[in-house]
């Protein structure tokens, strides 16, 4: 009653053997395919491991300079600046990882927050009367009046060049994790699990325990079982060329690490443009939002302090010159990966599972 194993010869297998067999079979072939993919797993998981470690490494360096700004250049409104601060790194941090928001959003959502603090403790220190409705009418009304000039949009555009490459990056790497995982639980069909075993439990029925698949054998089934699975070459090696490029990208003159180390000379610039404008902004913000209430004698809107670069560049080199080596090892890696798929069958074949250099192997039907 063998279903399988069927030949002319007395055997030694009955059908539940042959069940048991089917079993085992589907079981190696799992193992055998997650051993394959557990190097290329490990590397990609490491990279993305690695690239978040540098990248919360900048983005700190970065907002630790941002904040140094304020406490050395803008002490009467550095507390207040504190959260606005925290909630502009901490939306760039969320866009990367692929949060859905904008950096034009997080940008603009900084600089809203700023104005009312530049207007109410730098423009016009002597003001007391800040009330919530007054605070967010300067909020709306930073908008319209744009007291930051193009330093704001710069900004924008900066960060998002950058900071777009390295999104797509985040995601490109957690897509081929899917990917591979998914390949790893393809299931085997009935056909499949049946020539599996016809190739390597067969022979034990007839008591050839040491006999191996011959090599063409091995590849001719392999490569029938896992035809779904090197269908993905193609868009595999599309997948490694988009990593390339994003790669590219983000070394190239739109480079993450510069874009971000930048912020706080964006921010002082900004600031600067607006003190500098004190007046006009201030008759308009009165026809607006109205006037605060005022100290006696107002203090002068001029205390504008030159900001000296703030001293942290050994972090930031380190912190760059890591993610660098980190990206050009990956690609490295990733391209020499790109026959993954296509080689399947091969590297299956490869190794203990097949008879090499012998004079005999099994061929399916009998020895040869």
């Amino acid at each position: 009653d063998l279903q399988i194993c069927q030949h002319r010869a007395p055997t030694c297998c009955t059908k539940k053997m042959e069940e048991s067999y089917q079993a085992a079979v589907r079981r190696e072939r799992t193992q055998s395919i997650q051993a394959l993919n557990f190097e290329l797993k490990y590397m990609i998981v490491g990279h993305i491991t690695a690239f978040q470690e540098a990248f919360e490494s900048l983005l700190r360096f970065a907002e630790n300079r941002t904040s140094s700004l304020f406490e050395t250049a803008y002490r009467p409104m550095a507390k207040e600046a504190a959260e606005p601060v925290k909630e502009l790194f901490t939306d760039i941090s969320l866009y990367i990882l692929g949060a859905e928001t904008t950096v034009e959003s997080a940008v603009l959502r900084f600089f809203d927050s700023l104005f009312p603090l530049v207007y109410s403790r730098l423009i016009n220190p002597g003001i007391t009367d800040l009330s919530e409705d007054y605070t967010e009418c300067l909020r709306l009304t930073r908008q319209d009046i744009n007291p930051f000039g193009h330093y704001s949009k710069n900004m924008v555009t900066e960060l998002s060049k950058s900071l777009w490459a390295s999104r797509m990056l985040s995601q490109a790497l957690s897509l081929g994790i899917e990917v591979i995982n998914t390949t790893e639980h393809a299931a085997l069909t009935k056909e499949c699990s049946r020539a599996l075993v016809k190739m390597q439990y067969c022979p034990h029925c007839q008591g050839l325990t040491l006999i191996r698949p011959c090599v063409g054998y091995c590849l001719n089934v392999m490569r029938g079982c896992l035809a779904s699975v090197s269908e993905l070459d193609a868009q595999w090696r599309k997948y490694i060329s988009t990593l390339e490029y994003l790669t590219n990208e983000m070394a190239a003159s739109h480079d993450l690490e510069i874009a971000l180390s930048g912020i706080w000379n964006s921010v002082n610039e900004a600031i600067l443009h607006a003190q500098l404008n004190g007046p006009q902004l201030s008759a308009t913000v009165d026809k607006v939002c109205g006037q605060p209430r005022q100290q006696e004698g107002n203090l002068s809107s001029a205390n504008i302090v030159p900001v000296k670069e703030v001293t942290e560049a050994q972090t930031f080199v380190m912190a760059h010159a890591s993610l660098n080596n980190k990206r050009r090892e990956f690609i490295s890696y990733m391209k020499r990966s790109r026959t993954f798929y296509a080689s399947i069958a091969e590297r299956l074949c490869d190794g203990d599972l097949v008879m090499r250099d012998s004079s005999t192997c099994w061929n399916g039907e009998d020895v040869v």
